[in-house]
């Protein structure tokens, strides 16, 4: 615990920084895409001019270097091949530098995978019945009780969420007001000690410093979210290329995260090996005429499959779009079944607000639209992020989610557990409460 404390704070101290240098990278570490941004920070506000949304226009910084690359070495959101991982990694971040004009020598980088698990914690002091203060805050954070989480397990997020001064609840920042008891419920989100160390490796392998690490599905949630929803409860669905991130917000805080492990790479091997066809023209045919709603149209739609096997009649074969749409639809309404899951495991239906947002590359399926209400509930939306001063129009889309949610992050991170002062000797567990259930008992 207090090796990780320790380290998360010395990322945090780099990131500021970083920061007040001016010029910071974000890494999306995906399984089929590897995009680096590189910020610019201003002293003066970006306001205005570009329909920045309220939270992106506080922020005070634009982008000016953006590249993807196809992502190598990465399997549901964990890195396999460290080498391929590294080159790739390279190569986004030489051809933003090359865009942005300028070398980077720090990234924040968000990751999915590490099968993330969340913890509802609660702490409570007693004031001397005067203000709140910063060591106030610091110590009932450190009374809250600490699960014993694994030892091959790391916490990479620990956010206060709600604050209780007295009989007050949902108090965001008690500090400054005058009260006896201190109550405060945290999220703690772990994951897999291996999956973090990886990354963590591989990053410094490309000579760059790591300034921040977070989990996807916490990004997307930031990004694809209107402000509205995470204040009222909404749930984000990143549907990502290994992995379908899942994580809720209420209060504006992320109060649970979780990771099925399948997403768009298996619809597309689903299809490869359906129609006995190399991955490559797998991928190109889902995109192209993917769906998962079949209408009697499609029956008559033949696409032309093509290949280079030299073998001229199984080059020049065609499938009806019926065939391929029923190839894909049953492996999307597995993805859609486990992210199901892990909202009822959640506690999700006892949230006031039932909105879900689906977002991320896969969530561009035609159709998913039609489909995901019937697994999910009645209110599916499909987000796209907010929009960022000077990200280019190629890096504007769904897939781009958790990368346009960490350059907010980078901006505005959230309080967390070690940027306060807090005494970070172990507690014992005592009490651990599901994730959601505060909410029916304080909001």
């Amino acid at each position: 615990m207090t090796d990780l404390y320790a380290a998360q704070r010395a990322m945090r101290n780099m990131r500021k920084a970083a920061i007040q240098r001016g010029v910071i990278a974000i890494l999306d570490v995906g399984t089929s895409k590897i995009a680096c941004l590189i910020l610019r920070f201003d002293g003066e506000k970006f306001m205005g001019g570009d329909g920045v949304g309220s939270l992106a226009g506080q922020s005070g910084f634009r982008v000016i270097g953006a590249a993807t690359t196809r992502s190598r070495g990465v399997k549901f959101g964990e890195i396999d091949a460290m080498a391929e991982t590294e080159r790739a990694i390279r190569t986004a971040v030489q051809a933003a530098q090359k865009m942005a004009q300028t070398r980077v020598d720090h990234v924040i980088a968000c990751f999915s995978g590490g099968s993330p698990r969340s913890y509802g914690l609660a702490g409570q002091v007693e004031l001397e019945g005067e203000a709140v203060t910063e060591q106030d805050v610091a110590r009932v954070l450190a009374a809250s009780d600490v699960p014993d989480y694994g030892a091959h397990r790391e916490v990479i997020h620990a956010q206060p969420v709600n604050f209780a001064l007295d009989h007050r609840s949902g108090l965001g920042d008690p500090r400054g007001q005058i009260g006896n008891n201190l109550a405060v419920d945290m999220h703690m989100l772990t994951v897999d000690t291996a999956t973090i160390q990886n990354l963590l490796y591989c990053i410094k392998r490309c000579d760059l410093e790591v300034a921040g690490l977070a989990s996807s599905a916490y990004m997307a949630g930031v990004s694809a979210l209107v402000e509205d929803e995470q204040e009222l409860g909404a749930a984000c669905v990143d549907l990502g290329g290994g992995a379908s991130d899942v994580s809720i917000f209420m209060k504006k805080h992320m109060i649970y995260a979780d990771s099925v492990r399948m997403g768009g790479d298996q619809v597309t091997s689903d299809i490869a090996m359906g129609l006995q066809i190399p991955n490559a023209t797998a991928e190109r045919i889902k995109t192209f005429y993917g769906g998962v709603v079949a209408t009697g149209m499609d029956d008559r739609e033949m696409i032309e499959i093509g290949g280079d096997s030299g073998d001229w009649d199984r080059d020049r074969r065609t499938v009806s779009r019926a065939e391929l749409i029923g190839i894909i639809r049953p492996r999307v309404e597995e993805i859609l079944e486990g992210v199901r899951d892990c909202l009822d495991a959640a506690g999700f239906e006892h949230l006031p607000s039932q909105q879900i947002v689906l977002t991320g590359g896969a969530s561009q399926i035609p159709g998913l639209d039609g489909l995901a209400p019937k697994i999910l509930g009645q209110q599916v939306r499909i987000g796209r992020p907010l929009r960022v001063q000077g990200l280019p129009q190629a890096a504007t889309g769904a897939a781009f989610a958790s990368a346009v949610g960490l350059c907010l992050f980078a901006a505005n991170p959230q309080d967390e557990w070690w940027d306060f002062e807090v005494p970070a000797e172990r507690y014992p567990a005592r009490s651990l409460k599901r994730a959601v259930r505060w909410f029916k008992e304080n909001w």
